[in-house]
């Protein structure tokens, strides 16, 4: 059965040829006033990524994510396993916040602070840029270059050095840089696992913004897909303004821009020249004439390069540039809608949980356990023997002489350790008994309660169910 497959009529994806292939996107470069204030923002960002494993707080690493000791220290105070449920309440914070920023200022995280794009637009790119011959313009090189192969290979040489600069202070985040600095200085063979850990990033990062580049935003990352639910037609994006711009100006489409409009050209009908700079520039490769679409990062280059065109044909700037849904449409424009007065309360109360948890949690943290085997044992003059564990976590930046008692009448508790002290942010398993007699259980069952105290007369207390004999 023959059958007819429909050709496309262009491009199917930003970075896909209709046949398939891929299309390969080198941008132009439109320097204008929003890229000036993008270029500082990655910049400070930049610069903050690799100076916050040098600082401290408190004493403690700034930001120190110790995933093999299972301790996370952010802003000088650490969170342990014990800590589950305020990290769970920062964590959904964190999500319900980029919620709100999205349902104010649409993308901006994309195009302003995402690392993907930060190091893409303004590491990378320049470097590009400059072995190809492009400094300050973009675009594609000239081909037939006599040194072409030499300035691929020096490219290269550079990306790899940077790559391995990122990698190793990405893990000074996991390590701390003490740690890191004193493995440097050391044969990898001393520390297998965190060289191949930087070895492994490196080659991450090399196939990243040397070859699958802005397709992890269009492909791989999940934000621009949940545009949909997270914008509203109120919400800050980048727009084309049909209505100035259409129907676009055909008659000075192959007039250059570089020259100044004559008095006597007729004014076209719309404002939009047709120049293809929009899309030249984009770092996604799409045209945003065609209205909100999912690979628009909100990076504002076709902003630059559209009010460049319409200052130099002498028209009024911002034929593109930074509206809503409902400005669009005609429609007026509320900063006060359901959403973005739900998050806050969300967020408010969050924080509420979280700086209440912050501020009454103990110094150290106790669990007991039942020991494994027989629940109980019939010692001497009818006392009763249940063998459990206590997992004590100090909590403080120094160790801890703790003891154990229970208010509890006729209990009495035996440590098997010959000491009771838990190092500085450490956990510790200790074993114990408790001793009652049998008379004292109803119907087989006894709970108590354990006081425990460390050398500041801070306390915690933990209740202990008994189990003895039926019928005692």
């Amino acid at each position: 059965m023959n059958s007819t497959i429909l050709e496309a009529e262009e491009h199917v994806l930003s970075t896909l040829e209709k046949d398939g292939s891929r299309r390969w996107l080198r941008p132009k470069l439109s320097p204008g006033h929003l890229l000036t204030r993008r270029r500082l923002v990655a910049y400070v960002l930049i610069a903050i990524f690799t100076v916050i494993p040098f600082l401290k707080l408190n004493g403690k690493p700034l930001v120190l994510l110790d995933i093999v000791r299972r301790k996370f220290t952010l802003f000088g105070y650490t969170f342990l396993p014990t800590d589950s449920l305020l990290l769970a309440v920062f964590a959904v914070g964190s999500l319900i916040s980029i919620f709100l920023l999205t349902a104010f200022f649409g993308r901006v995280w994309c195009g302003w602070a995402c690392p993907q794009t930060v190091y893409m637009e303004f590491v990378f790119r320049p470097i590009e840029r400059l072995f190809d011959g492009t400094v300050g313009r973009g675009g594609h090189p000239k081909s037939g270059r006599s040194d072409a192969a030499l300035r691929w290979a020096f490219r290269y040489l550079v990306y790899a050095v940077i790559c391995f600069y990122l990698a190793n202070t990405f893990l000074a985040y996991f390590v701390g840089v003490d740690t890191l600095w004193g493995w440097v200085q050391q044969s990898p063979l001393t520390h297998p696992v965190p060289f191949l850990v930087v070895a492994f990033v490196t080659v991450a990062m090399m196939f990243d913004f040397c070859f699958f580049r802005e397709q992890l935003c269009i492909i791989a990352c999940p934000y621009g897909r949940f545009q949909s639910v997270l914008l509203d037609r109120n919400s800050l994006i980048v727009a084309y303004d049909k209505n100035r711009g259409e129907p676009r100006g055909k008659s000075v489409k192959n007039r250059s821009i570089d020259l100044p409009v004559l008095a006597s050209t007729p004014a076209p009908s719309g404002d939009c020249v047709d120049c293809g700079l929009c899309v030249a520039t984009c770092p996604t490769g799409i045209d945003i004439r065609n209205g909100l679409q999912m690979e628009c990062i909100n990076c504002t280059q076709c902003i630059d390069a559209c009010n460049a065109v319409m200052q130099k044909i002498g028209r009024a700037p911002d034929l593109i540039r930074y509206s809503s849904q409902a400005a669009d449409a005609g429609e007026r424009w509320s900063m006060l809608r359901p959403r973005v007065i739900i998050y806050p309360l969300i967020l408010t109360v969050l924080a509420t949980v979280f700086f209440y948890l912050l501020l009454t949690k103990n110094h150290f943290d106790a669990v007991v356990i039942r020991e494994r085997g027989n629940p109980y044992t019939r010692m001497e003059n009818d006392l009763i023997r249940n063998p459990v564990r206590l997992k004590l976590t100090n909590r403080q930046d120094f160790p801890m002489d703790l003891k154990i008692s229970s208010p509890h009448e006729g209990v009495v508790l035996g440590i098997a350790e010959p000491d009771f002290v838990v190092d500085a942010g450490e956990s510790r398993v200790f074993h114990l008994h408790a001793d009652v007699p049998d008379h004292h259980f109803d119907n087989g069952r006894l709970e108590i309660e354990l006081l425990i105290e460390n050398q500041e007369q801070q306390q915690t207390k933990v209740r202990l169910l008994l189990t003895g004999p039926l019928g005692s």
